[in-house]
């Protein structure tokens, strides 16, 4: 999840994809696939409570850059004799403030690794579960309810975990990249520490199961964190939410934030920003392209 320059999935599974699909080395870290230089950003920890989860107390194609920028269609226009509605429309969002609120979780993740100035090949590890074995774990991980007492409707969806995945690994759950990057959703070890310690697990990173859990609970996390500042706490991660504008969506955030970290993405007194769009569009793609998607 913090990232690092090179991810493993490109390497890996050019020929199964798109060209230019997949990019780079892993999750829970940050590494520069862009230009834009993520900025650092020192979080002081300080105790807050603990959401228990409920379980376990390179370019897209036309098709899919189009996807990733589509305009949000719009509703009917309700008849004069229907009542207003009390919740939000499918397509109705709110835009992402230009001076974010305060972030409600003040305990975040350890800022990530600097990438790694020489080339390096990734290591392999014990046995690669199955397709099936991947497939059931981050199923799994996507059911779960993450934050049970203060966002309840807050869902991972499995096609964005399923995506994440082979973006980072090509879903290759024993592989360990250069940047310490562990997995079927390159978790690092640090930022793994750190969830562990949030959501008061013990979750195991070398375990392809935990660390399926670990990326929706990292992804879970970026959710509320970024909704909370920017969002007006609408944590819904719908494609049909963004605009042709890679800052529009919660969506969009979220996956930036997974790959370069939230401080790259969600600052204090700063707009929203999207330091890696090639990555973004490249899941973005994946979420509605991916051959994984049939596994």
């Amino acid at each position: 999840m913090h990232r690092r320059n090179g991810r493993v999935g490109a390497g890996l599974l050019a020929g199964l994809l798109l060209a230019g699909t997949l990019v780079g080395c892993g999750p829970a870290k940050e590494r520069p696939q862009d230009q834009t230089a993520p900025v650092a950003v020192t979080e002081v920890p300080v105790e807050a409570p603990a959401e228990v989860p409920l379980d376990d107390a390179a370019e897209p194609s036309p098709s899919a850059t189009g996807a990733a920028g589509a305009a949000p269609q719009r509703l009917a226009s309700p008849s004069p004799a229907a009542p207003k509605a009390a919740t939000r429309t499918a397509t109705a969002a709110p835009r992402p403030r230009l001076v974010p609120r305060r972030p409600t979780e003040t305990w975040a993740p350890p800022p990530p690794p600097r990438p790694r100035a020489s080339p390096c090949t990734p290591s392999y590890r014990g046995t690669q579960a199955t397709r099936a074995e991947a497939k059931a774990a981050l199923t799994d991980a996507a059911a779960r309810t993450y934050w049970p007492v203060s966002a309840p409707a807050l869902k991972i969806p499995l096609n964005l975990v399923k995506a994440t995945a082979w973006q980072e690994s090509g879903w290759q759950s024993n592989i360990y990249a250069c940047d310490g990057g562990v997995g079927l959703m390159q978790v690092m070890p640090d930022t793994a520490t750190w969830m562990n310690q949030r959501f008061e697990q013990s979750y195991d990173i070398d375990n392809y199961r935990d660390n399926a859990y670990l990326g929706g609970t990292y992804l879970a996390w970026l959710t509320k964190y970024i909704g909370d500042m920017y969002f007006e706490s609408d944590y819904r991660l719908d494609a049909a939410l963004c605009s042709t504008e890679l800052n529009s969506c919660l969506l969009n955030a979220v996956i930036a934030a997974y790959n370069f970290g939230h401080g790259a993405v969600a600052q204090e007194g700063q707009p929203l920003a999207i330091p890696n769009p090639s990555y973004v569009r490249n899941v973005r793609a994946l979420m509605t392209e991916c051959v994984c998607l049939a596994y």
